[in-house]
Parts: structure tokens; sequence; C-alpha cells
């Protein structure tokens, strides 16, 4: 049995990890491969600012730098803001996977220009920061958002009915206004929304979480896990840094 570690970018209660652990059906789900989901101790609450970005990508490094000694076989930044991955890259020796890289490279395949649709302002800055920084700027048309705050802990649950039409709306400007071929979904809290969207849109919709998980499957089939030429082994290691911090709900 290989396991597999989920990491979320800010501290949630066990019920918020549940609701984001059922976004990968057990029709996708293999008996070879446990997946854990975990939230971090402390740290970012909403990830709209640099700040917040700071705060999660050392967060999630002290969720996942122990995950190789734990016994994991794999981690991944299990949001589009791939908080952690590169210094979790380069303190693991195993895979680390983020899902705004594993959802842009599946739409590469997918269609030669992609859009991702977010729910607010900040969200779409985060997103063009990451084209940039993965080079993928001769690939992405646009980022869109709808305005509305998101929700950690209950996702998109009782909000399909206003949510759906504005996402399908915005998704629907990106492809007639900008270009788009593929659509990609700025966050795994809204992964509710791509059952309808795949349905209603003359594209293919990606579903964020979902890649990242396959992309997981993908390098544990293969045997191979990031260059440690890109990103070399520190000389010391400091792992039980925020050992003192209580966390925020519960061990």
């Amino acid at each position: 049995m290989k396991r597999l570690k989920m990491i979320l970018p800010v501290a949630l209660p066990p019920e918020a990890l549940t609701n984001f652990a059922a976004q990968i059906p057990e029709s996708l789900r293999r008996p070879d491969i446990q997946i854990d989901f975990a939230g971090c101790r402390d740290g970012a609450a909403w990830l709209d600012s640099d700040y917040e970005t700071t705060l999660a990508d050392a967060f999630v490094l002290d969720a996942g730098c122990r995950a190789e000694e734990e016994g994991y076989a794999a981690v991944c930044s299990f949001s589009m803001s791939d908080s952690g991955v590169v210094p979790l890259r380069s303190r693991l020796t195993i895979p680390v996977i983020g899902s705004a890289q594993a959802a842009f490279a599946l739409a590469t395949q997918l269609g030669q220009k992609f859009s991702v649709i977010t729910m607010w302002s900040p969200w779409a800055q985060h997103i063009r920061d990451k084209i940039t920084k993965y080079g993928l700027g001769a690939r992405f048309a646009s980022v869109r958002h709808i305005d509305v705050e998101p929700n950690t802990k209950e996702l998109l649950s009782g909000k399909e009915d206003i949510v759906f039409a504005k996402l399908e709306e915005q998704a629907r400007r990106a492809i007639e206004e900008d270009g788009a071929e593929v659509i990609v979904l700025g966050s795994t809290t809204m992964y509710q929304s791509h059952a309808y969207l795949a349905s209603v849109l003359p594209c293919p919709v990606v579903n964020p979480g979902l890649a990242a998980y396959k992309a997981c499957e993908t390098v544990l089939d293969l045997g191979i896990s990031h260059s440690k030429l890109t990103w070399p082994s520190p000389a010391t290691t400091r792992d039980d840094l925020f050992a003192s911090i209580p966390p925020a709900f519960g061990a």
C-alpha cells in the first residue's frame, strides 16, 4: 500500500477535510493507494495576499517536511496556490506535486490555450503569477473571476444556483472573447461545479484536484521524482521549528 499525503494550505477542521476528500470519487481511487488529507497546523486563512501566501508556504512545509520518514510515497499541495511545493521538493526525495502545475500541464495537452475561472480577484492575481512562473504565457488565454468570496469549510454547498451560473457566464466569455479552448477551475474548493460546467461548456473542463491526484499516481507508477539538480537538499534541517505552535483545530 502506497500512502499519499494531500496538504491543504490552511488550518481546517476535520469536517472540512472530509469535504475536500469527497472530490476524489471511489471510481477513481485505487486499492493500492491510500489518500490522506491534512490541513496545516496554523498560518494562512484566505491566501488573499503575498503575506498570506508566505505563511502558507511555511506551514505547508511544516505539514509535509516529515512525510518521507512517516512512510508516505508522495506529497501533494492540494491547492491552486501550489503552496510549499518548492521548499518541499528541496526537503524531500519522494515526489511533490502542485495542483496548479498539474492542472495547467493537463490543460496544455487538451487544447492550444486555456483559461482559469476562479472565485475572486485576489486568487486571479495568484493565477497570473503562477502562469509567469511556469512559463505558460503563450498557452494562457485569461483568468476570470466571479467576485464571490470563497468558503474553505463549506466550499460551494448551498450556493450552487448562484455560483454555477456565474462560473458558466465567465467561462463562456473566456471561450468567446479570450480564445480559451480549455477551462481550468481556479481552486480545489470549486470541485462541486465541475460536473455542471463540463456538461454545459463546449470544451474540456479540468478539475485541479483530480489532475493533481492523477499526476501523483503517474509519478508513483513510473517510479520517478523531481530532480535534485533543480531542488538540491538542504545541508541542515529544522523540521521541529514550528513544533511549539499548537494546532488550530487540535492534534
